[in-house]
């Protein structure tokens, strides 16, 4: 039994929660744009996916934002849908 406790509490250990970020709109009152390709493209992967809120540190609100900009990005043709 006591080798059963000891290996419980090593996996509790193992993930240790990071601190977030903090979203860098909200700190300094950027905007977002859309026209704006090298900070659009800095919201997207290698791949042209759009980066989920863990990877891009934003909060839901301008995360939701993100991908409307980029979207609308890809739509004008500044962003390509997909990189080869």
């Amino acid at each position: 039994m006591e080798g059963k406790e000891r290996e419980r509490k090593g996996k509790s250990s193992q993930f240790k929660k990071r601190k977030r970020k903090p979203c860098i709109f909200c700190i300094d009152d950027k905007k977002i744009d859309f026209k704006d390709v090298a900070f659009v493209r800095r919201f997207m992967t290698d791949r042209g996916k759009i980066a989920p809120r863990r990877l891009s540190g934003c909060c839901a609100l301008h995360q939701r934002m993100v991908a409307t900009a980029v979207k609308r990005s890809r739509e004008v043709g500044l962003v390509p849908y997909m990189v080869d």
